[in-house]
C-alpha cells in the first residue's frame, strides 16, 4: 500500500462510522458530540503538535502529527471534504508562481 493511500483508508473507516455506528467508537463519539468537539480535539492535537516540535522530539512529533491527521480526517468527513479535494488544492497551488504572503488571496498560499 501506497502511504497515501493509508489516508483514504483512514478516511474510508471513518466514513464507514458515519454510515454503520459501532458502539464504543472514538470516531462515532466524535461525530455525535459534533463540530465543536471535533474542532476542540484538532486544536488540542495541533497544540501538542506543536510542542513536541518544539521540544525537538521526532518520534513524538510524529505521534502527534498521527493523532491531529487523523481529527482533520474526521473534520473532513463531517464537512464532505475529501483527500482527493485536498491533494487537487495542493496540485493546484504547486502550479502557482510566487507565493509571498502579501499576495495571499482566499485559496492561495
Amino acid at each position: 500500500m501506497e502511504y497515501r493511500d493509508v489516508l483514504y483508508a483512514l478516511y474510508d473507516v471513518i466514513e464507514d462510522r458515519r454510515n454503520n455506528p459501532k458502539e464504543g467508537s472514538y470516531t462515532n463519539y466524535l461525530m455525535e458530540q459534533g463540530l465543536d468537539k471535533i474542532l476542540k480535539k484538532v486544536g488540542e492535537e495541533t497544540a501538542e503538535t506543536i510542542i513536541a516540535a518544539k521540544n525537538d522530539d521526532k518520534s513524538e512529533t510524529i505521534y502527534e502529527l498521527c493523532d491531529l491527521m487523523y481529527h482533520l480526517s474526521v473534520l473532513m468527513e463531517t464537512m464532505h471534504i475529501t483527500w482527493d479535494d485536498v491533494f487537487g488544492e495542493l496540485a493546484r497551488r504547486e502550479l502557482k508562481e510566487g507565493n509571498l504572503k502579501q499576495f495571499h488571496t482566499k485559496g492561495e498560499i
